[in-house]
């Protein structure tokens, strides 16, 4: 069976304008250890990236070939991530320059691209058709509204309610009416606020990233996330009934995936030791379960979120324990088919596979 990796990011820090390339540049002109960022990078840098080093290189699609290894990726999905241009069409930069990459030479093709855009600004509907005429790969867009009540947990906004914003909402009416889709990476205290603006809008695809991200789930971040297993149990207990309230409407689909990202809890293993597929598969079996029973076979799609849970696992290590867990819940050769390619092929318009 082919795969259809429906999340990953790619990115040149040294030669394009992203939040993180002036760390990278740092780091190329300056004879320091890369490790010199773990002590003096904020702590929520730190417990989101877990290792630094994936950050302040080149991720292009040689080195997605060589991590994905022997898992047989033969689409990618590319989700913006940092683009930090100025400008109101700032972020079609980005669209333009991922088009431009050498997939399907001796790398997967390059399927679909979602690009960044907040539905609030002024020029959004401007935004979406230049994108779409950038590429006639764009499918739609991901916009920065994670918040955790915890400081000390990294995230875009300081106070919640990004998605339930009246400028918000009637800017996603453009995304709506031209058939695209909104990818909504929240931390799981905002499962609601993507519940309401799924009702909102029932005809527009929301594809939920990463299962919401229940920070603190699996060890303690932050200053009071997940500190025992009290509040781990409590996290996972709020996640389990509002994600199935969100399963509720036909026209969200989630993601399995950055299910290995640090912010999680998962303990940093030494740099080149991905975290065995046993012990992942302990962690990550009762959210994949649950997901797997809320949503069925056919709404579910996975992505590695590579680079970025690089630092605790690797590609073949996360595809497996996601469909190791996938079979013990229940799933068939069919539904795993469904998950790992027929999906996404759906959802983002990959074709020619």
């Amino acid at each position: 069976m082919t795969v259809v990796d429906a999340h990953i990011h790619q990115w040149d820090p040294l030669s394009t304008p992203r939040e993180f390339s002036s760390l990278a540049k740092l780091f190329r002109y300056v004879p320091v250890p890369i490790d010199w960022a773990k002590r003096v990078a904020p702590r929520r840098d730190r417990e989101f990236v877990g290792d630094p080093a994936p950050f302040v290189q080149p991720y292009l699609p040689a080195q997605y070939r060589d991590d994905a290894g022997d898992v047989p990726v033969e689409a990618i999905v590319h989700i913006e991530v940092e683009w930090s241009g100025r400008g109101p069409l700032a972020p079609v930069a980005e669209t333009r320059w991922v088009a431009s990459l050498p997939f399907g030479v001796d790398t997967p093709a390059l399927g679909a691209i979602i690009g960044a855009g907040d539905p609030s600004a002024p020029d959004f509907a401007e935004l979406l058709d230049a994108h779409r005429a950038a590429s006639p790969l764009f499918r739609g867009i991901r916009t920065r509204v994670e918040y955790h009540p915890d400081p000390a947990v990294r995230a875009h906004n300081k106070a919640p309610g990004r998605l339930t914003d009246p400028r918000f909402l009637d800017g996603f009416a453009a995304l709506a009416e031209r058939g695209l889709s909104f990818e909504a990476w929240v931390y799981s205290g905002q499962l609601p606020e993507v519940t309401a603006l799924a009702g909102r809008y029932p005809d527009a695809t929301i594809v939920l990233n990463h299962l919401a991200t229940p920070a603190g789930i699996f060890g303690p971040v932050g200053k009071h996330t997940g500190r025992n297993p009290g509040q781990r149990r409590e996290l996972f207990l709020r996640w389990r009934d509002d994600i199935a309230e969100l399963a509720t409407h036909a026209n969200v689909v989630a993601k399995v995936s950055g299910l290995m990202m640090p912010i999680l809890g998962h303990p940093v293993p030494p740099r080149g030791r991905p975290t065995p597929v046993p012990v992942l598969l302990e962690r990550i079996s009762p959210m994949v379960g649950h997901a797997l029973e809320v949503f069925g076979a056919d709404r579910l799609i996975w992505g590695s979120n590579f680079p970025v849970d690089k630092p605790i696992t690797s590609i073949g290590n996360a595809a497996e324990a996601v469909a190791t867990a996938l079979t013990a819940h229940g799933a068939d050769e069919k539904a795993l088919e469904q998950v790992f390619r027929v999906n996404a092929q759906r959802v983002y318009g990959v074709t020619g596979l």
